[in-house]
């Protein structure tokens, strides 16, 4: 009766079994796999609401690429970054993940391919085969730091491959892309007929800078490129639903995608009046968010880093982002690590096969993680590993 698309165990698995045992005992568990800002503690300001008190709300007037005071507001945030990117190579969407699927839409068939990065947010795998599209990985390789290994993601290329998603910065993995990585991408996916697409939702969250750093993909020219962002990360708002692509790359082929484009999205025109008419003040107020994650995050690695140093827990380099991945000893698979972490030290974190990580054994925990709760699990992460 329902589509073959439908094909996952959607059993619980082990770690879900014992979290959900240990909270109906009545557990304390250290949660440090938070991700969602507005359960992090942080403090919203009151702007977030005023800007939703509008009597353009009450009007429904819709524009299948989004209003352009609300494309405008994007463009600005590009400004402010040193990239000007035109308010009319800007479509909206409700989220990155309803960017994506505009995207597979876009560019493929039923049956072709897109390549993403291996390890990387599990959640590609799911979205592609919504629309009977196959994902095909490629490596991210460890030698000290995270890189893109350009050989092996050019085997995977195939006749059916259509695009290839970078992830910029990684999650978990935190490396953004090198200018190097970026012109050798360019180069194939201009020699091959393939688009570029970039998530670059924590693309302000770096912790340091870097020269070698490529910046938004949004400035390519060279082919057909897609950078995407919102306002879950940007400005720490998930609950707005607010996303949205630049189009970029040859100017005939761009105006020819973001014109198809808006024929998908006037299909379905998810992005709310609300949203939209309010986007500039909620990018404003986001700013005062952003800089608490930023604040938070760079403590909590110099925490772990502290806390961890000399143990069997090795924090991986990591440039951005909101997670660190700390590779353990072997000597246990990851699910029995996060098993027997939860169920010794009432704490949790993710094991790193729920990211595709290539070998064992890591550890991922989220540096948005409340203070308290983050300090505490350090410590009785120090206590498990200090004589591995």
């Amino acid at each position: 009766m329902f589509s073959s698309r439908f094909h996952w165990d959607f059993r619980p698995n082990r770690l879900t079994e014992l979290l959900a045992e240990k909270r109906r005992q009545g557990a304390e568990v250290l949660d440090l796999t938070e991700s969602n800002p507005t359960r992090a503690g942080f403090e919203y300001p009151r702007e977030v609401l005023r800007a939703l008190d509008d009597p353009r709300v009450l009007s429904y007037q819709p524009e299948p690429a989004g209003a352009m005071e609300a494309r405008e507001a994007v463009a600005a945030c590009y400004a402010a970054r040193g990239c000007e990117v035109e308010p009319r190579r800007i479509l909206l969407t409700a989220s990155t993940s309803e960017a994506y699927s505009y995207l597979f839409k876009l560019l493929t068939d039923p049956g072709d391919q897109v390549l993403a990065p291996r390890p990387s947010y599990p959640l590609f795998d799911y979205l592609a085969n919504m629309e009977s599209v196959e994902v095909r990985q490629y490596p991210l390789v460890y030698h000290g730091g995270w890189a893109i290994d350009l050989e092996g993601l050019a085997a995977a290329v195939t006749e059916r491959t259509r695009a290839v998603v970078v992830v910029h910065p990684n999650n978990p993995t935190g490396s953004y892309v090198k200018r190097a990585e970026l012109e050798a991408l360019v180069r194939l996916c201009r020699d091959r007929d393939m688009a570029l697409i970039s998530d670059e939702v924590f693309s302000d969250y770096a912790f340091a800078p870097d020269p070698s750093r490529a910046g938004t993909l949004a400035e390519v020219t060279d082919c057909l490129a897609f950078a995407m962002s919102g306002l879950s990360k940007i400005a720490g708002l998930p609950q707005m639903k607010l996303g949205w692509m630049a189009v970029s790359g040859p100017a005939q082929l761009r105006r020819e995608a973001f014109e198809k484009l808006e024929w998908i999205a006037d299909t379905y025109l998810s992005v709310s009046t609300p949203v939209q008419v309010a986007a500039s003040r909620l990018m404003a107020a986001g700013e005062a968010v952003r800089w608490q994650i930023r604040e938070r995050s760079a403590a909590h690695l110099a925490l772990a880093r502290e806390a961890l140093a000399g143990t069997a827990a090795n924090i991986l380099a990591v440039e951005g982002g909101w997670y660190i991945a700390m590779q353990v000893p072997r000597t246990r698979s990851e699910e029995e690590w996060t098993l027997d972490l939860l169920a010794r030290e009432n704490l949790l974190l993710q094991p790193g096969f729920f990211y595709d990580f290539a070998s064992e054994a890591f550890l991922i925990a989220s540096l948005l993680t409340a203070p308290g709760i983050f300090r505490e699990g350090m410590a009785r992460l120090r206590r498990q590993f200090a004589g591995a």
